[in-house]
């Protein structure tokens, strides 16, 4: 009888791990969208999540790493869909597409995904992780962006223009969508935003005002 090679255990063992840390963000997500971040302990998660207390913190230090590793988790879908799009799809095509995107990877249901929202957008502790899934965020669109902008000296500036207003879009979106307590679907009122904020900026509409008009202002 043969015996299983390294390399096969080796990867089952790896695949333990994956399932293992899944469970684990999946308990923590479920608890702390419950509970609140505060009020949810590490040995909750834990139990919940079927593993011993230790075990939980060689994959996790902190329950903040654990909400980390979630946001990652929709930072990955966000480059994926970026990456997927057609290059003849416009600028403002492809961020509302990407960031749709994210909207079914948040949770199973929209009660559990308004959740989740609430807890990242409301939970002071975790304001540094909802900044840096952002500022990821706007990376990955800006990429993709300069790849589909014309050759210019401000091809760059003006990615990163336009993956910040659609991070912006959707910060607003979910600001909505707690404002009304979840009554709505996510999708609709990130659209019904990307289209004001397309109209509010449609070049037609500019009226800047001048260095000398501000100057001159009382």
């Amino acid at each position: 009888m043969s015996s299983a090679s390294p390399q096969s255990v080796l990867s089952r063992r790896e695949q333990r791990r994956v399932e293992t840390r899944a469970s684990l963000i999946n308990a923590a997500m479920s608890l702390l969208s419950t509970k609140g971040f505060e009020e949810t302990t590490v040995d909750e998660i834990a139990q919940t999540a079927g593993i011993a207390r230790r075990t939980l913190f060689r994959y996790f230090p902190t329950k903040a790493d654990i909400v980390t590793a979630w946001t990652q988790q929709m930072t990955d879908v966000l480059a994926r869909s970026v990456a997927a799009c057609p290059a003849s799809l416009p600028p403002q095509a492809l961020l509302g597409h990407a960031l749709e995107s994210v909207v079914p990877h948040i949770a199973p249901t929209p009660r559990e995904a308004y959740a989740c929202v609430y807890l990242i957008e409301r939970t002071p502790a975790l304001l540094s992780v909802s900044l840096r899934k952002y500022a990821q965020w706007e990376d990955s669109l800006a990429d993709a962006l300069m790849q589909r902008l014309a050759p210019s000296d401000d091809r760059a500036l003006s990615a990163r223009v336009a993956a910040r207003s659609g991070i912006a879009a959707f910060r607003t979106a979910l600001d909505e969508w707690i404002r009304l307590k979840g009554r709505s679907r996510l999708v609709p009122i990130l659209r019904r935003i990307m289209r004001l904020q397309a109209a509010m900026l449609a070049p037609a509409d500019l009226d800047w005002i001048s260095p000398d008009e501000l100057t001159a202002a009382p």
